[in-house]
C-alpha cells in the first residue's frame, strides 16, 4: 500500500483501535483498585467469620457452664479454714460449739452413726461431761433375762443417737427425702468443707425465671438448685455456752469444723507424727551429707604424682 504524508491506509485503519498510554495506565489502575477491593472484602469476611465463630464458641461454653451448674450446683468458694495448714490443728473450742449446733439443730434429722460419745473425750469435753451427755439419752438394749428389750441411760461407748428407726421412717418424715448420715459428709462431697459451709449459708430467693416446686427450697450450691432441707441456721438460733455470738456464719463455721473432725479425728496426730518424721529425716540427711564429705575429702584432696622417669 502506498504511504502518504499521513501514513499508510493500514495505519489509519488501525489507529482508532489502538490504546493510548494514559488510557492503559488508567485501566491498569482500575484493575489494581478492583483487586485491592476484592482483597479487603475477603479480609473483612474472614474477620467477620472469625468473630462470629468466637462468639458462638463463647456462647456454647456458657451454655455448657450453665448446664454443669444446674446439674452439679454452683462451685463453692474457698474459705480459709484454720486447720488446713500443714502445721495447723483443729480449733477445739469450735469443735465443742459445732457439736452444740449439731445437737440442737442438725440431730433432729441427721444421724452420725460412726461417732461415739467417748470420741469427744479430750477433744471437746472432759470425761465427766461426756458421761453426763450420754446419760441424757435413753438407749435400747437387751435382751434381758426375760428375753425382752429395755431402755437404759446412755454410756460413753454408745454411738450418737439416730433420729429415726430406719430409712423408711426418715423418708416418710421428710417428704421422701433421706437425710444423709453426717459422719463422713465432709469427705463424701467434693470440696467437702467449703461445700457444706456454702450450702448452709447459701439459701436465697430463686432468681427470675426459675421456679421451685412446693416443699423444696432454692440453693444454688445444691445439685439441681432445689433442696428439701429448709434453712436451719439463723442469727441467734442457739445460745453458745462460752458466750460467742451465735451468728449464722459462726454456727455454720463451727458445725463444719465439728464435721471435719468427725471425718478425720486423727488429723492432729497425723500432722504431729509427720512433723516428727520430717525432723528425724532432716537429721539423717544432714548426717549423711557430713559423713559423705568426711569420707571423700581425703580422696578428693590427695595429690597424685606420676614419676615417669623411675
Amino acid at each position: 500500500l502506498a504511504r502518504g504524508k499521513g501514513g499508510s491506509i493500514a495505519d489509519k485503519a488501525c489507529k482508532p483501535f489502538s490504546t493510548s498510554a494514559p488510557a492503559a495506565a488508567a485501566a491498569s489502575a482500575a484493575g489494581n483498585e478492583n483487586t485491592t477491593n476484592d482483597s479487603l472484602t475477603w479480609k473483612l469476611l474472614r474477620a467477620t467469620g472469625a468473630v462470629g465463630g468466637a462468639v458462638l464458641g463463647v456462647a456454647a461454653l456458657a451454655d455448657v457452664a450453665r448446664a454443669d451448674e444446674a446439674e452439679h450446683g454452683l462451685h463453692a468458694p474457698a474459705y480459709p479454714w484454720s486447720h488446713d495448714g500443714i502445721f495447723s490443728s483443729y480449733d477445739h473450742a469450735s469443735i465443742r460449739r459445732g457439736h452444740q449446733v449439731y445437737q440442737q439443730v442438725c440431730a433432729t434429722c441427721h444421724s452420725m452413726s460412726l461417732v461415739a460419745y467417748r470420741d469427744l473425750i479430750g477433744v471437746a469435753y472432759t470425761e465427766d461431761e461426756v458421761k453426763a451427755l450420754a446419760a441424757e439419752v435413753e438407749v435400747e438394749d437387751g435382751p434381758n433375762d426375760e428375753g425382752e428389750m429395755f431402755l437404759r441411760p446412755g454410756k460413753p461407748s454408745d454411738k450418737l443417737p439416730n433420729p429415726y428407726a430406719n430409712e423408711q421412717a426418715a423418708r416418710f418424715a421428710n417428704g421422701g427425702a433421706y437425710p444423709p448420715d453426717l459422719s463422713l459428709i465432709s469427705k463424701a462431697r467434693h470440696d467437702g468443707q467449703n461445700y457444706v459451709y456454702a450450702l448452709l449459708t447459701g439459701y436465697r430467693e430463686p432468681p427470675a425465671g426459675i421456679s421451685v416446686r412446693e416443699g423444696l427450697h432454692y440453693n444454688p450450691y445444691f445439685p439441681g438448685g432445689a433442696i428439701a432441707m429448709p434453712k436451719m441456721l439463723n442469727d441467734g438460733g442457739i445460745e453458745y455456752e462460752d458466750g460467742t455470738p451465735a451468728t449464722e456464719s459462726q454456727q455454720a463455721k463451727d458445725v463444719v469444723t465439728f464435721l471435719a473432725w468427725a471425718a478425720e479425728p486423727e488429723m492432729d496426730e497425723r500432722k504431729l507424727m509427720g512433723v516428727k518424721w520430717m525432723f528425724i529425716i532432716s537429721l539423717v540427711w544432714l548426717t549423711a551429707i557430713y559423713y559423705k564429705r568426711w569420707r571423700w575429702s581425703p580422696i578428693k584432696s590427695r595429690r597424685v604424682i606420676v614419676d615417669v622417669v623411675n
